[in-house]
């Protein structure tokens, strides 16, 4: 049975066998990240309506490559739910393993979002339904 997040003007199912770190969103920051068990995340930051999913986008791929040597980067539009997103989909080693993330921003009118989630790449191919299902979960219940 999934869990339900549910605070900070958003709401969203995730697995029950996933941890959720809210430190942030307590400590007064606007976001909030689930674990799965193998280390795996996904996360959502919230921004004012007025900032721009591109630059927002754009930033977090500027600082994974400063992070990551060797930064490989796609730019992606997608849809989910009906809602345009843009981003990236980024591949890099950490730790001799080769990983890959995913960054997502789309503007709601309540707030704009940016999305990201990143597993090492043997995980990835498993847990990706995953990740798509909680961002699905997320459109599905923006107003």
């Amino acid at each position: 049975m999934p869990l339900e997040f549910n605070k900070l003007g958003i709401r969203f199912q995730y697995p029950d066998n996933w941890s959720l770190a809210e430190e942030d969103a307590l400590a007064g920051c606007q976001s909030v990240t689930v674990y799965s068990p193998g280390g795996s995340f996904w996360s959502v930051a919230i921004h004012p309506p007025s900032s721009d999913p591109n630059e927002l986008a754009a930033a977090a791929l500027e600082a994974m490559a400063e992070e990551y040597e060797g930064l490989e980067a796609e730019q992606v539009r997608e849809t989910v739910v009906g809602r345009e997103m843009v981003g990236h989909d980024l591949n890099f080693h950490c730790l001799d393993l080769t990983n890959t993330a995913c960054v997502r921003s789309v503007s709601t009118g309540q707030a704009t979002l940016t999305i990201f989630c990143q597993a090492e790449d043997r995980e990835m191919e498993r847990i990706q339904p995953v990740f798509q299902a909680m961002t699905i979960s997320l459109m599905q219940n923006i107003k």
